[in-house]
């Protein structure tokens, strides 16, 4: 048995991370230290300074482990592979891996394309992103292309020439200038490119002049043709450029700038992507289980998670509060991008405005999220706030699992268990059992049964409600104390009219007003669950049904009873049909036929 204790004098004074694990031995949260043995201690000594979301994740740990490393940032690292291997209950997640397009150029080939991609690789290539606008960057790459007649194939150019190989399409509708063909010089298919690079690098502007001189330099020579190639593209750009979405910035640096507003258990981060001093894309991020935790611990989380994923780092980050591991973290940073990159929260000037400017975007997205969702808060996570201080919880159950028996004179006792995560169905998280212990229509050994397979894998739920009275509560009571598992339980009663009536546990009954979202929200989980364990129960008995009577008639075989079900639709239509009507069906014939009908006749 682990003796936290014990295993507390064992820590060692050496920088890692520590996993926490509970009674099932499942990892509920992640942390890395400078020093292991202060740090973990710190959570089992006094309480009274502990937040009310520590308090409650040191109540769950029953064992820990911990994994000595050789610095912080290796720490770090570590700890961030973790967070996003086991995605533990009591770590701050961040709730999308989003990743983004960015455009290639290859200029390590001889004759570059420009590509749409979702990785950046060492491989000497430029890549211009991340654009959180995909069909901005579809619009960027037609008007190159239409520009810019540049390859979009990969063959191999020199053994392609070599081979004297036919052009493709693309060449002949001048989409292509053909390099493949050996009609165009490396010199003169660079310079497309260099002005391709210099509109992704931001500087239309002074590519647009280059190209008016050009075209007036045709023009001067009477090369009209000519002049009117560069009227077209000085065209396509200055349109791309109306197009774009360009904040000016007195910096051309590639930058990052970050700030958060919060609500609730919930917290929504915006990050404008900067680029050569010109904001190429806007994107908000949801961090979920940030309750009680610090705005420098939220930001912190969602930085190591965010460029945990990402390939591109930018050389700096603007950010509107100091953040928890700043130093660490640009260490890190820095050494995944491969030179400095540095973290500055801004006091005046116009960073300062940049990020009062991202924090306005981060708190309006949170009330249009609030005014839109309102409703679909007050039945949700609205009820869950209300059933929480009903009930007397230490936490607001933000995973509620309800369980409830099926049978019919005992047959094919079933039970069933649905999931409500954050106040919603979680239906990837349903479970179906048959019962295998129980013998006859018990409901109530059958639910402890089922509650006690059920402890035996994944997080635990915060709350457990089960479908029946102060029986079933006390048989799955007894299951728990067997465990050593404190998990708020409660059964879900009905009214003489078989409607949800309210709470009861095996000291309290609480009756529920139907006027209110709570009502309705309890009533929902009760019905869900029931549902789930009637369809189980359904599909199984039509199952068994048809396989204790069909599949017990000489020459009718899997294929020949499915047909004869979807002719029929019912085993009574069957019974009921001539032999000439069984014949009919697809697959059949006489002798089959007359066998099913002699079954039936017999039977």
């Amino acid at each position: 048995m682990f003796d936290i204790q014990e295993q507390l004098k064992k820590l060692p004074a050496e920088p890692g991370v520590y996993l926490m694990k509970d009674q099932f031995d499942n990892i509920i949260y992640v942390g890395k230290a400078i020093s292991l043995k202060n740090r973990v201690r710190q959570y089992f000594q006094s309480s009274k300074n502990h937040s009310s979301k520590v308090k409650s994740m040191v109540k769950n740990i029953k064992s820990f482990e911990y994994i000595i490393t050789d610095s912080e940032l290796e720490a770090l690292i570590l700890e961030c592979n973790l967070i996003k291997q086991y995605r533990p209950k009591y770590n701050v997640l961040l709730r999308d891996d989003k990743t983004y397009p960015y455009i290639k150029v290859t200029i390590n080939e001889d004759y570059p394309r420009v590509l749409k991609v979702r990785r950046v690789l060492k491989d000497k290539a430029k890549y211009f992103g991340p654009y959180t606008n995909l069909t901005a960057v579809n619009d960027t790459l037609e008007i190159i292309r239409n520009t810019y007649p540049i390859r979009t194939c990969n063959i191999d150019i020199d053994k392609a020439i070599k081979n004297n190989m036919r052009p493709c399409l693309n060449m002949h509708i001048k989409k292509c200038v053909g390099p493949c063909t050996g009609n165009v010089s490396k010199e003169e298919y660079n310079e497309m490119v260099e002005d391709i690079i210099m509109f992704l690098s931001g500087k239309e502007e002074t590519l647009i002049e280059i190209l008016k001189e050009k075209m007036n330099k045709s023009a001067m020579e009477f090369n009209f043709e000519e002049a009117a190639i560069y009227r077209d593209k000085i065209r396509s750009l200055e349109e791309m450029m109306q197009k774009q979405k360009i904040d000016a910035t007195t910096s051309d640096l590639n930058q990052d700038v970050i700030a958060m507003a919060r609500a609730h258990d919930e917290a929504c981060v915006q990050v404008f992507f900067i680029r050569n001093g010109k904001i190429v894309g806007r994107e908000h991020f949801i961090l979920v289980g940030v309750m009680d935790s610090s705005r420098a611990s939220i930001l912190g989380s969602f930085v190591k998670q965010f460029y945990m994923e990402q390939e591109y780092i930018p050389r700096e980050l603007i950010i509107e509060d100091e953040i928890e591991d700043s130093f660490i973290l640009e260490e890190w940073l820095s050494a995944k991008k491969g030179q400095k990159v540095t973290i500055r929260v801004p006091q005046k000037g116009e960073k300062k405005n940049l990020v009062d400017m991202v924090r306005k975007n981060a708190i309006e997205y949170l009330e249009k999220f609030s005014d839109m969702n309102k409703l679909k808060y007050e039945k949700s996570l609205g009820a869950l706030d209300q059933l929480k201080d009903l009930l007397g919880l230490e936490e607001i159950p933000k995973r509620i699992e309800s369980f409830d028996i099926s049978n019919i004179q005992g047959v094919d006792s079933i039970g069933s268990m649905v999931v409500f995560t954050n106040g919603k169905k979680d239906k990837k998280e349903y479970r179906r059992y048959k019962i295998k212990t129980v013998i006859g229509p018990n409901d109530y050994d059958s639910m402890a049964e089922i509650v006690e397979r059920r402890l035996k894998y994944g997080d635990l739920p915060n709350l457990i409600l089960l479908d029946g009275g102060k029986g079933q509560v006390s048989s799955v009571q007894r299951v728990l104390d067997k465990y050593g598992v404190e998990i708020p339980l409660w059964g879900m009663y009905k009214d003489d009219k078989h409607r949800t009536k309210g709470l009861i546990s095996q000291e309290k009954e609480i009756e529920l007003d139907k006027t209110t979202n709570l009502y309705r929200f309890v009533a929902s989980i009760q019905e869900e669950v029931h549902n789930f364990a009637i369809s189980y129960h359904r599909s199984l008995r039509n199952k068994s049904l048809t396989k204790s009577v069909l599949d017990d008639i000489q020459g009718i075989g899997e294929k020949r009873k499915k047909a004869l079900l979807a002719h029929f639709k019912d085993i009574d239509a069957i019974k009921k049909a001539s032999v000439e009507e069984l014949a009919s069906v697809e697959g059949m014939n006489t002798a089959s036929a007359e066998s099913v009908y002699n079954f039936f006749k017999k039977g």
